[in-house]
């Protein structure tokens, strides 16, 4: 019996809950309230998560089918996997999201699949639904693809004429991990597929001689999501895999997918815990390197065994680990030092620079810059307050550890 479109729309729009690269900050900005056509695209990005100004964005977030012809031990939609099974057509995914978008339900499109028949059929169909929403309906929302390494470059590079950003995935953190767990993805074609949308970004990007102005492809850049757990590599590893990328491959982002066993599968697989946690921990380690000048190695020292500390932020416990460092003078220190204060974030150290050009900054000038004071307290000497030997206490790091607390049995 053929399921509704709302039965499908429910299975499909469950199963892409599993891809978590679907952040659209960076393409260009776009409004049709002056040209016409529909939607409109902003900077600070669209997905399921909040803007920095607090706003909730929101996307059509699917997959095109579920079926897949890959068996990846790590992936509910696996061909040995007993999920239940569902496809859209390309016509209706395309009504799909013109109806919510009217209805004021989402500001674009992310599109996944399984992969059914062949890569090059999965990824002809995708493009072919992003050509038509823009070529046809002149919608100009945000449109975000994940493209299919094995797919043909000519379909890769037809998607990011129309897609804001493309992202390939690069599976797991080790060629080991993606041989033994999923065999039939081959981790050259990756890098291969990778490095070929890096260079058409950047060839696209240099103005034409003619009229020297850039062309669009693929504005917001291409990302990738990393199965976090499912190979044992640990989070040394795993950083140290996404600086490569990041060097190697000009990615915006890369994206940590926490993995959990799935219930019903025939491979035994590892899991790393608690896996949330873990998650959040490599967000925030990926950040310090992207933005606060840290080195992987500098992040991943505190532990032997190239762990993060769950507890703990990264810079917090890098921080109770260099306490020779600290305290840090914020009158006098420059911004690469403030930045590893904890509890500093780059706009208030941007804000720091800025104050204290023009009086010599107290604690409640931190506070009004809203930053925890119980936080920084240890770290900082400013005007009017001296920590005297505050950060070599003993039991520093118990102030900042979460406390324990009781679960209900009910």
């Amino acid at each position: 019996m053929k399921k509704s479109l709302k039965e499908r729309l429910a299975i499909l729009s469950d199963a892409a809950k599993y891809d978590a690269s679907c952040a659209s900050s960076g393409t260009t900005k776009r409004d049709s309230s002056a040209s016409g056509g529909l939607g409109s695209t902003e900077g600070s990005g669209i997905c399921h998560a909040y803007a920095p100004d607090g706003r909730c964005i929101s996307l059509l977030k699917i997959l095109l089918t579920n079926f897949c012809i890959y068996d990846c031990a790590y992936c509910i939609n696996r061909s040995s996997s007993n999920v239940e099974r569902a496809r859209f057509t390309p016509e209706e995914v395309i009504w799909l999201t013109l109806e919510f978008y009217r209805r004021n339900y989402i500001e674009g499109l992310f599109l996944s699949s399984g992969i059914i028949r062949s890569s090059d059929h999965t990824m002809e169909e995708m493009v072919r639904i992003a050509r038509e929403l823009r070529t046809i309906h002149n919608f100009r929302g945000y449109i975000h693809l994940k493209s299919i390494p094995e797919a043909s470059g000519r379909l890769i590079e037809e998607a990011g004429l129309y897609a804001d950003r493309l992202s390939i995935n690069i599976e797991l953190p080790t060629d080991a991990g993606i041989g033994r767990f999923a065999p039939e993805k081959q981790p050259d074609n990756i890098r291969r597929s990778m490095g070929n949308l890096r260079l058409k970004i950047e060839e696209m990007a240099e103005p034409t001689l003619q009229t020297k102005r850039r062309r669009k492809f693929a504005p917001a850049g291409q990302s990738t999501q990393m199965i976090v757990g499912a190979d044992g590599a640990d989070d040394a590893t795993i950083l140290g895999t996404s600086a490569r990328l990041y060097g190697s491959y000009g990615l915006k982002r890369v994206y940590y997918s926490a993995f959990s066993p799935i219930p019903d599968s025939s491979k035994t697989l590892p899991l790393i815990k608690p896996p949330l946690m873990r998650e959040h921990r490599l967000y925030q380690a990926d950040w310090l390197y992207r933005f606060y000048g840290f080195d992987i190695g500098e992040i991943t020292s505190g532990q032997s065994d190239g762990m993060l500390d769950l507890d703990l932020d990264p810079k917090l416990a890098w921080a109770l680990g260099h306490r020779d460092r600290f305290p840090v003078d914020i009158n006098r220190a420059e911004k690469e030092t403030l930045l590893r204060v904890p509890g500093f974030g780059t706009k208030t150290v941007k804000g720091i620079l800025s104050s204290r050009r023009f009086r010599r900054l107290r604690l409640d000038d931190l506070k009004r810059l809203g930053v925890s004071l119980r936080k920084v307290q240890p770290f900082v000497v400013c005007e009017g307050w001296t920590p005297h030997r505050l950060v070599d206490r003993s039991d520093l790091r118990a102030m900042f550890q979460p406390k324990p607390e009781q679960l209900s049995l009910l």
